[in-house]
């Protein structure tokens, strides 16, 4: 048995096929590491094998070499031939990232989930149960202590950013609506946490939220450098067509419309003609829009 490596799987069978002076088709072969050429030039992997010269070759070169007196026994040797067979069936694999890993170590990890999940053990996030149980009770207590909401939200996310290397101001949590926290961003470095397409807005608009949705029961108003107020007012420009064209047929659909703009304009469509169907379709690309109509088709 000998470990190669190599650029290519190619270069290492041939390799191991010159190491054990032999063909390729000679070769029982299992690979530890597929090649890959990385990203730029860089994480590359090479190829590695570890090969051994099949059994059968073995014992034949094995046999072809004994004394001729010894021939009279071939008739009564078990032959060892197929011995191997079964050991080479067990070593099945699988490709993880790149990387041929046996079988046996991909079920061992579904096993022991299992076991963990049967024991008790759960991957979900840890909520309150008390919190869960009385739900219409912490919504009554949640109306009466919206204001207590918003002071505690202030203080642990002014303590959170402040670990950060952003330089912003003092961030500003307030009662936008009953149900609803206003939170803004300001100060020098606040346009940064935009990002490139308001990726960075979607995402800390996503984190914040599913925080205080959990742990308050609230709704989420997230306000960078007045980037949600220019964001409606580009999509209220651009609705005056669209309000038209539903006065004029009774029906009509957005363009495509990315993140929070598919949402302000399910908002104020809905707002607007509260009557109609209004609803946000995805196209096969994953892409959004909103369609207005008289009925749902």
């Amino acid at each position: 048995m000998i470990k190669i490596e190599a650029l290519t799987l190619e270069q290492a069978y041939q390799d191991a096929a010159e190491r054990l002076d032999c063909s390729v088709t000679e070769l029982i072969v299992e690979v530890v590491q597929a090649p890959s050429s990385g990203f730029l030039g860089l994480f590359r992997k090479k190829a590695i094998i570890v090969a051994t010269l099949k059994k059968s070759i073995a014992q034949e070169a094995a046999v072809t070499k004994k004394p001729k007196t010894e021939k009279k026994t071939k008739s009564v040797t078990p032959p060892v031939v197929e011995e191997a067979a079964p050991e080479q069936e067990e070593h099945t694999h699988q490709f993880l990232n790149d990387t041929m890993m046996p079988t046996s170590f991909v079920s061992d990890q579904d096993e022991e989930l299992e076991e963990d999940l049967s024991s008790g053990l759960d991957y979900t996030a840890d909520y309150d149960d008390a919190y869960d149980e009385n739900v219409d009770e912490a919504e009554e207590e949640l109306s009466i202590a919206i204001d207590e909401v918003a002071k505690e939200v202030k203080k642990e996310i002014n303590r959170l950013f402040a670990l950060t290397c952003f330089d912003i101001d003092e961030i500003d949590v307030s009662v936008y609506a009953p149900d609803t926290l206003l939170v803004e961003f300001s100060g020098e470095d606040a346009a940064l946490l935009i990002g490139k397409e308001g990726y960075r807005y979607k995402a800390l608009s996503y984190m914040i939220f599913n925080w205080i949705n959990a742990k308050y029961n609230v709704q989420l108003r997230l306000e960078i450098a007045e980037f949600l107020k220019n964001q409606e007012e580009s999509v209220n420009r651009y609705l005056q067509g669209v309000f038209e064209s539903i006065d004029r047929d009774g029906r009509a659909q957005t363009k495509i419309l990315d993140g929070v703009l598919v949402q302000i304009a399910l908002r104020e469509l809905r707002e607007r003609y509260p009557d109609k169907y209004v609803a946000i379709r995805t196209t096969r690309d994953g892409l959004k829009y909103v369609i207005v109509n008289d009925y749902n088709y």
